[in-house]
């Protein structure tokens, strides 16, 4: 890949000086520095790519020493404990696998039903190859599993099922929907991380945990320590997209900063990584009992691991677009009609500015401006939710609609706002609304 990357720049470099030839050494001198900004930058989105699949910012340290996650996935015949978790298995919990990862032999083999997927020494395998998207693992010389550890890609990225369900070539950004975070950390043999933190008992976390469901995760339960709403509910929101944040102010789904603010937050905080991380908002007691306690809002580690790929991790990030809606998934015809109710009669676009189609700017509202409960908005630092952006709203149909997946198809959410805003909508109306947000 670094190759590839080499020859692109390469490629750029000849281009530029083919179709604006200098005609002085000042002009000379301007071109190669442009065509080495763009080699930096290329150079930067690349090793941010690295980054965002592969690095774990050293939190090997808490999956493996004090969660013993590896025991988990190795199980009891392999040196570890329990039956422990086999290909079949960790497809079925949302683990995704890399294609481009594995030898033309072994696609091969995996074709002709000749890779046995209900033994865990075939997943040790898959880690060895660093096949699993976001899961990494470390082999001893007699092939036992000594670490895990995760990557962004883990969360934030799928593949495209080309070979089989859940295998296939990586979707950078893509929101794994199909994830069971909870129930994969559930499967730890020490809990006493979030036992001591949480001060509750084991089975009580593990409880929490298994409420999470699929393609959601709850970031916000080592700050504040609430597991469920008022209403019994699981406290835990869908995993956003990572794609199509260029020119986007808030990246969270209540606003609590930027890329790197939150890529900082989450490798540090939620990952285990070994990252500095400045949030005096933490320090608040009230809001944040957990993370006050326990001084998350400086955290500093004698060795960082983090601060120093927030560059590139970003730079790579903004440079993932939202993916373009499958052919023929919706009625053109119609979504040119509901492009006109969303800038008109429906007043979408007040919000939803086209082109980012969110807020340039301050991109946030507090619940009584759109209608919905405040639990999840004052577990943020702002008090509100995010206008998201509506690019590659397509990709989140699985899970539903909103933080926390309560509207289960785009007309839900168009009744809701029809509803809140009495716009009077007509049926066809809403309809032609529904397919011009399936074609964004």
């Amino acid at each position: 890949m670094k190759c590839r990357n080499l020859l692109i720049s390469i490629q750029l470099l000849a281009l530029t000086l083919t179709f604006a030839l200098p005609t002085s050494a000042q002009a000379a001198n301007r071109h190669f520095h442009d065509a080495g900004l763009f080699f930096d930058v290329l150079s930067s989105v690349s090793k941010g790519r690295q980054t965002f699949r592969h690095d774990t910012f050293g939190d090997e340290s808490f999956w493996t020493e004090r969660l013993r996650l590896h025991e988990a996935i190795a199980g009891e015949s392999l040196g570890g404990v329990g039956p422990g978790v086999d290909p079949t298995t960790a497809l079925a919990v949302g683990l995704k696998v890399d294609i481009k990862a594995l030898p033309k032999k072994l696609q091969r083999a995996l074709k002709q039903g000749k890779v046995d997927l209900t033994d865990p020494a075939t997943t040790l395998a898959l880690l060895e190859l660093d096949a699993v998207v976001g899961l990494k693992g470390k082999l001893d010389e007699a092939g036992r599993l000594e670490s895990v550890g995760i990557t962004c890609a883990l969360c934030h990225s799928t593949v495209d099922d080309s070979f089989a369900g859940g295998i296939g070539r990586r979707l950078d950004g893509w929101a794994n929907r199909d994830l069971d975070p909870g129930l994969i950390i559930a499967l730890a043999p020490d809990l006493s991380p979030f036992t001591e933190l949480l001060n509750v008992d084991e089975q009580t976390v593990r409880s929490v945990l298994m409420s999470w469901g699929a393609g959601k995760f709850d970031a916000s339960l080592l700050l504040d320590g609430k597991a469920f709403q008022p209403d019994g509910r699981s406290g835990a929101v869908l995993i956003p997209p990572a794609f199509g944040l260029a020119g986007i102010n808030l990246h969270t789904w209540t606003g609590w900063g930027s890329i790197t603010h939150w890529n900082a937050l989450v490798a540090t905080l939620e990952m285990g990584g070994q990252g500095t991380l400045y949030d005096p908002r933490l320090d608040d007691f009230d809001k944040f009992p957990v993370a006050a306690a326990n001084g998350f809002g400086d955290t500093r580690p004698e060795v960082d691991r983090v601060t120093p790929k927030l560059a590139v991790l970003q730079q790579y990030q903004l440079a993932l677009k939202a993916p373009k809606p499958p052919r023929r998934s919706y009625d053109n015809e119609a979504a040119k009609r509901g492009k006109l109710v969303f800038e008109n009669q429906a007043d979408c676009a007040r919000c939803h500015v086209p082109p980012l189609f969110s807020e340039p700017g301050w991109n946030l509202h507090f619940p009584d401006e759109i209608g919905i409960d405040d639990f999840q908005a004052r577990r943020g630092p702002e008090d509100g939710y995010r206008t998201a952006p509506l690019k590659g709203l397509w990709t989140h149909s699985k899970g539903g609609y909103y933080h926390d997946g309560r509207f289960a198809t785009l007309m839900d959410v168009v009744d809701h706002y029809d509803s809140h805003f009495g716009l009077s909508l007509s049926a066809n109306a809403k309809s032609d609304l529904v397919e011009y947000l399936k074609s964004l």
